[in-house]
């Protein structure tokens, strides 16, 4: 596994879970180097090679999703570890399988996974997903499929698009049930634009885990946007790579 990727700092027996960077893969510019999507101008025969690379690191056969900024939960198993075939449009998935990893790919979309006795979750939380309710969605499948309360389930947040970066319009407010006018600066503050604020993405996201009856939840302190050489991000480059955060039972 790659020195600079990312390992949740929880305490989940049985379980391993990582996020990759933009570091270690096989990718050339602006694709450099660990991209692990096909379909975005990159070379085909290199996100093949990044995506083994992946899945030996990690010892374990991830399974994407053909993600839509929704809610939808999709259980997974072996029968759906194909690198080369999308099998579920959904922006969550939960396993009970040991050896297949729940996987998101993002390039400022946050990343949540979920730890739970007798299984994983893995959701890709855009601002759109996220107001959808695809955190409770997640939880509740897992919560499910493990027979477990949620009290039991440990989250991780991974990089995202920063509340420094992450300018909105009203539209984003009033998702989330925010007033134009709030000055709530955990959550949403003024921008430097007339009508845009800036919204702290995890904050809204360990709001809705906490009001679900999560306690355990780390990560969420990196900004896709600003750390450049580290982060693929959508929203300043606009062509680029994805990053991929898995979790799996072993």
């Amino acid at each position: 596994m790659h020195p600079d990727w990312l390992v949740p700092d929880w305490a989940a027996a049985g379980v391993g879970a990582v996020m990759t960077t933009r570091r270690g893969g096989f990718s050339a510019p602006p694709f450099d180097s660990m991209n692990l999507r096909g379909g975005l101008g990159d070379d085909a025969q290199a996100v093949e090679r990044n995506q083994a690379l992946f899945a030996g690191s990690i010892g374990a056969a991830p399974v994407y999703l053909n993600q839509v900024h929704g809610a939808a939960v999709v259980r997974v198993g072996a029968a759906d570890a194909r690198p080369d075939v999308l099998r579920h449009e959904a922006d969550a998935s939960v396993c009970t399988e040991p050896g297949v990893a729940c996987a998101v790919q993002v390039a400022d979309c946050l990343p949540v996974l979920f730890a739970a006795p007798g299984g994983v979750a893995a959701a890709h939380a855009g601002w759109r997903g996220l107001a959808a309710g695809v955190l409770e969605a997640a939880l509740r499948a897992l919560c499910d499929a493990a027979r477990c309360e949620p009290v039991q389930v440990q989250a991780w947040l991974g990089p995202c698009i920063g509340p420094r970066r992450f300018e909105v319009g009203a539209d984003v407010l009033r998702a989330f049930g925010a007033p134009e006018n709030a000055s709530d600066t955990a959550r949403f503050r003024p921008g430097a634009a007339p009508g845009k604020w800036l919204a702290n993405l995890p904050q809204l996201a360990r709001d809705r885990l906490h009001a679900q009856g999560v306690r355990a939840i780390s990560g969420g302190g990196w900004c896709t946007v600003e750390e450049a050489s580290r982060f693929f991000s959508f929203r300043r480059d606009r062509v680029t790579g994805r990053m991929v955060a898995a979790v799996w039972r072993r």
